[in-house]
């Protein structure tokens, strides 16, 4: 017998373009201040982060709240986590850039003796970060197209 299926929480977040490549995301169901994201040159006049060093930065970030929520689990305190996050672009066989490679550097604020159980929490922290372990098992992604009407313009993946 399969197991019933578990609920599902929805994220939503609007996008408004500004002008050529450059956005404005705005967060809902947050107090979030909107976001400006833009291209580099020479596509865009880099105004902001672009998706792929969103992308980036929320990796690294679940991982940071990941690796704290699981360090307060076993009562410790740790005093800062610190995160570099680089990327590696690359072409595909069909020639388009793909991000393809993720390397996280996490540093805690304290040396390694101060933390109770630090062994028990480093086998498991990652499995527990959201983002990071969607990223590694691929993610469905479903896109619509509408036109000014409403209209389904174009459509693919799953149901949208």
């Amino acid at each position: 017998m399969n197991a019933p299926a578990a609920a599902h929480e929805q994220i939503k977040i609007r996008l408004t373009q500004i002008a050529d490549f450059s956005f404005n995301i705005h967060f809902d169901d947050t107090e979030a201040p909107d976001l400006i994201t833009d291209e580099p040159a020479p596509l865009g006049k880099g105004e902001g982060p672009n998706p792929s060093r969103m992308l980036l930065a929320a990796v690294a970030n679940c991982l940071s709240a990941s690796l704290l929520f699981a360090l307060r689990k076993f009562k410790n305190q740790p005093t800062r986590i610190d995160a570099e996050v680089r990327g590696t672009l690359g072409r595909n066989e069909e020639g388009r850039l793909r991000v393809h490679h993720v390397e996280v550097d996490l540093n805690l604020g304290d040396d390694a003796g101060a933390y109770e159980h630090l062994d028990r929490i480093l086998q498991q922290f990652e499995r527990f970060c959201v983002v990071t372990e969607s990223v590694r098992e691929g993610i469905d992604v479903s896109v619509a197209v509408r036109d000014a009407s409403g209209t389904v313009v174009h459509r693919s993946g799953g149901v949208a």
